[in-house]
């Protein structure tokens, strides 16, 4: 086991690509961190309704955010 623990509330962010833009989507993210969330819930069949032109711009979205926060 890996000894990581994640928050018991996940946010699902199939509506990032699509309905929410990547600076929405950053600001739902950054505002679910200051609330204590830290497991995000990404497929590479999102964004919701999928799209084979927007299929996995969700997970594209959410590397990009994590890319730029500080991790341990």
């Amino acid at each position: 086991m890996s000894g990581l623990v994640g928050s018991e509330i996940c946010l699902g962010t199939m509506t990032f690509g699509e309905q929410a833009s990547e600076k929405e989507a950053f600001a739902i993210m950054d505002r679910a961190v200051e609330a204590g969330v830290d497991f995000f819930d990404a497929a590479e069949l999102y964004p919701v309704p999928p799209s084979a032109k927007k299929v996995g711009i969700t997970e594209e979205i959410v590397g990009r955010w994590l890319k730029a926060k500080p991790r341990h």
